[in-house]
Order: structure tokens, then sequence, then C-alpha cells
């Protein structure tokens, strides 16, 4: 039973949703009077903790860690979904959209079933939590996000990754409602029975009704990407270029551009403690120079060490929302190694928990953006200077390589490829935004390097992992301008140009044949690699200018 004291909470005007809120959700179909706008994290944290409602049997009631974090458990989905994500196809999107494997069809009719199937649970939920905020630093390009949803943590996780509006833009600009609006009734199934749906989860972007509907799944992440999904459909019919990559600016306010799958770097080189953090995953490029996405941070929580992301690990406080950790026995004390519940652990906090950040998350024009590549094949050079058609391929390849699983008989790396460095979240094809990346760089005078933190001296069982500090003297050197200045040696089969020397590296690494005391081992893996390249490419081939075709590896 409730105390006394948090009945009258709950029984307190707080969070009450004003007038043209309320017509708002009447006007979509919404009739719950158990709704509160806006709240702050106090409330969240209260309301969260005595949620009462239907749960999966997999889903842990939430928490206080012993920082101060509101922790909390997604239940049986605890990452993205990518095939269970849908796109309206309609006389709207028929010619916009990259149909395929990433962007699945679904009818309007079947979508209009599955929103009236997530409005009914809107409708009967305990409770309901509308945020409003901002997608889009730059007041120029932003789009109004509204978020209706059951769980206390989805709308703190929302508060965090949204830009708030003050209360002055509240008023000014948000009675005529969203300009999108995501209805989050993750807690209730889809249904299997609706044409196009195929599991108990389904995720329906419609660019038509300015909708994403969320059935099946709890994971927050499918929040923060559709947001994504939904400015790399706006913002390129705007001439903007929309990026999953991380921003920073030195003190002279040159910004630089960090492009990069998981596990690369991304999130460890942004930080960098000479210059100041823009963002760490999304960011558009427009006319006036970079800006964020985002209001706050979602990163990985998997082995997480205060010593060497000592910005993340003290960003973990009161405000911030951990997903699916576990805690020492007996203690409310995190334990990061713990991959029990999944290893895809996460935390989200806002932006300015970052010591240093800026704010507003704007910036100038690049003047350099990096490729961040994790090489476990030991082939490609710690860095190499691309032109711009080799930028364009390398942007619309978007190659990693993963150390080969423990599978008898697997011995090889595993090579990724995510086209854009962002695949699942690109609802144009990829040629739209790498023509974009290049048009912007000719303008601009933005370089592109091509930098890997991966193998040197042989792959993964033979060579070694690059020293990040001669990745960050690299790019040290690259922001400095003194690795612009030095002479270049053409790669042989991938037709990199790569520095002869750095200043502080030593310049035997920078050619990677140079580390490998077998040559021809290195030159039939250089091979192997430009072949996984290859094919890969063919599947954008029909769309790619011979330019492009022409810059990527000879095999």
């Amino acid at each position: 039973m409730l105390s006394k004291a948090v009945r009258r909470f709950f029984s307190s005007s707080a969070g009450a949703p004003p007038a043209h809120i309320k017509d708002y959700l009447k006007k979509i179909g919404i009739k719950n009077q158990r709704v509160y706008y806006q709240l702050p994290v106090s409330e969240y944290y209260t309301r969260g903790l005595h949620e009462v409602g239907p749960n999966d049997p997999d889903t842990r009631p939430p928490c206080i860690s012993d920082t101060g974090a509101y922790v909390a458990y997604s239940g049986a989905k605890t990452g993205r979904t990518p095939k269970d994500r849908r796109v309206v196809l309609d006389s709207n999107t028929e010619k916009d959209i990259w149909w395929g494997d990433v962007n699945i069809p679904i009818e309007p009719e079947a979508a209009k079933h599955n929103e009236e199937r997530c409005l009914d649970w809107l409708n009967v939920a305990p409770q309901l939590y509308v945020v409003d905020g901002y997608a889009g630093a730059d007041p120029r390009y932003r789009i109004k996000v509204r978020v209706i949803c059951t769980r206390s943590y989805h709308a703190l996780f929302m508060k965090n990754m949204l830009i708030v509006p003050t209360q002055k833009e509240l008023d000014a600009e948000w009675k005529e409602g969203p300009d999108y609006v995501i209805l989050n009734g993750g807690e209730f199934p889809a249904s299997p029975t609706v044409k196009g749906v195929t599991t108990k989860t389904c995720v329906t972007l419609n660019p038509t009704d300015h909708k994403l509907i969320i059935l099946g799944t709890q994971y927050a992440g499918e929040m923060k990407k559709g947001v994504f999904s939904i400015m790399n459909y706006l913002m390129p019919k705007k001439g903007v270029l929309s990026m999953h990559a991380s921003a920073n600016e030195g003190p002279k306010g040159d910004s630089t551009i960090l492009f990069g799958l998981s596990g690369t770097g991304k999130t460890t080189l942004s930080a960098d403690p000479h210059r100041r953090l823009i963002g760490d995953d999304e960011h558009c490029w427009g006319d006036d120079g970079i800006f964020n996405i985002e209001g706050g941070c979602y990163a990985k929580c998997i082995n997480l060490n205060p010593e060497k992301e000592p910005e993340i690990y003290n960003a973990i406080r009161y405000g911030s929302v951990l997903e699916n950790v576990e805690f020492y026995p007996g203690t409310n004390t995190v334990d990061f190694s713990n991959g029990k519940i999944t290893e895809n652990t996460r935390v989200s906090y806002p932006l300015e928990y970052i010591p240093g950040a800026k704010i507003p998350s704007v910036g100038g024009h690049p003047k350099n953006i990096f490729f961040l590549t994790w090489d476990a094949w030991g082939v490609l050079p710690p860095v190499s200077k691309l032109t711009y058609e080799q930028a364009m391929y390398h942007f619309i390849s978007g190659y990693t390589a993963k150390v080969a699983g423990t599978e008898m008989g697997i011995t090889d790396p595993v090579a990724t490829f995510s086209a854009c460095f962002g695949e699942a979240f690109l609802p144009l094809h990829p040629t739209v935004y790498a023509e974009m990346l290049a048009q912007k760089m000719k303008k601009h005078g933005t370089h592109a390097w091509l930098i890997n933190t991966g193998w040197s001296g042989g792959k993964y069982g033979t060579g070694k992992r690059m020293d990040i500090k001669v990745t960050r003297g690299i790019i040290d050197a690259i922001h400095s301008g003194e690795l612009e200045k030095v002479p270049t040696k053409t790669m042989d089969i991938f037709g990199l140009q790569i520095p002869e020397s750095c200043p502080g590296v030593d310049p035997k690494i920078l050619n990677p044949i140079n580390t490998w005391t077998d040559k021809a081992a290195y030159t039939e893996t250089s091979k192997k690699l430009a072949g996984l390249f290859i094919k890969n490419f063919q599947k954008y081939a029909d769309k790619a200018s011979p330019a492009i075709l022409g810059a990527g590896p000879k095999n």
C-alpha cells in the first residue's frame, strides 16, 4: 500500500497538462485522463518508483543506484530489432524511401491498425507521460517532437535525449502541436495477424502522418533512433546532411566530425580534453555549420572504466537513466562488467553532464572529418588522407571489423559494413547522403581522413591493437595542421594516401606492410579484405557514379 505522502503526491496537480495538450490528446484519440506533462526530474523518480500496471515477466521494477541514477529495465527486448521496423508505403513515400531490408514497407491500412492498437493501450494504461522537446540545436532546422508513453523511465530518457524547450518556447511554439509524435505503447504487443507484421514487436514510421508507433518493445533506444530516422528523412530535403557521428570543437573554433561504428573509439576520441564536445552520436551539417540533433548522450556501459572514460562514469548521477544493469550482490552499486541481462547496458544523461560540453551544441563548418575503423585484419594504415571520391566510397561502405567468434575453425576477423556508419537509420539511399557530404566538403574545404584504431603488425591474434596514444598523436597532428603538410605515399590495392611521417609517431607503423613480418601474408590479407569491400559495394553500385566506384580498392 502506498504511503499517505505518496498518495498526496499522486493526487496533486503537479504536471497537470494545459488545455492545448488535452485538446491535442483528444484529437488523436487519447481519452485517458491520468496524464502528466513535462515533469521535473524529481517527479519522474517518485512516480516511477510507485508505478503500477502490467509488466512483462522479464521487466524488473525500477530503483535508484548509489550514485543517484534512475535504474530501469526494458524487459525481454534489450536492444533494437531492425527486422521489426516498418515504414509506411504510400504515394508520398513510394519514390523517396530506400526500400529493402532496411526500410521494410507496410501498407497505410496496416499501419492504422498498429496505431489503433497502440491507442487502445494508451487509453487504459495506469498513467501517461507527455514530453515535448526539440530535435536539432539549430533553431532554423529543429523540429518539435512530442512523446506519449506509459513509463516514467521512457519519459525521463526522452527528456534527456531531446532538447528541452524553455517555458517561453513552449508558450510561443507548441500550442499548435508537434511536428512529429511518438506513440510508445511498448508494453503492449503488436498483432502478427496484421498484414506486414511478423512478430509481437513492430516499430512503424509514418512520414506522411508524422508519427512513430511503438509496440512490443520497451527498449528506450527505439525512440532515440526513431527521431534520428525522422531527421534523416527530413533534413536532406532541406539541403542539410544528417550524420551518425560525434563532433567536437577546438579552441580556435575549428570543428571536427567523427564517424565510426561501435567499438571504433568514436565516443572516447570525441571526448578530447583539449576540445569541447558538441555531441556524441547524431549531428547535422547545414548552411551555417554543424549542430547536434540531441540534448543528451546514450552511452554503452558494459565494462565502463572510470579511469579510461571518466566523463561518462561521472555523468551517471541524479537525472541519468541506467538501463538493464546489474548490481554487486546486496548493494545498489552497479557492476559494469556484468552482462548477465545484456551486453548492451546503457546510460542516458544530459549533454551538460559532460565537463566542457558546448551549449548550445552548434559549431562551424568542419575542418576535418574522421572515418574511424577498428580493422582487425591489420591491413589499413593508422591514418590516410582521402580524396573526395574516396571519402564518398568509405562513407558509403562504413567499414569496421570484429574479432572472430569462438566457434571452432573460425580464425579470421569478421568484416562489418554499415552504410554511412548508420545504415539501419537511413530512409533514403546511401548515395544521397554521400553526395551531400562530398558537396559540403568541397564547398568548405573540409579534409577527410581514414583512421584505423584496430590492429597493426598482423591481423587479430598475430599483431597488436593500435596504441591509443598513437591515435591521439595522429589526431593532434591533424588538428594542428602539421599532417596536412607531410608528403604521402600511395598504398597498394586500396590506393590510400599514407603520410610518410607524423610528429611523435614512429614512421615505421604508418605504412602497415612495414609492421608485418610476413610481407606476402600482408598482401594476401589485403586482397582478401579488398574483395570484401568490393562485394559489399555491389548493392550500391547502381546508384553510385563511376568516380565513386573507381575510388575503392582494386583486387
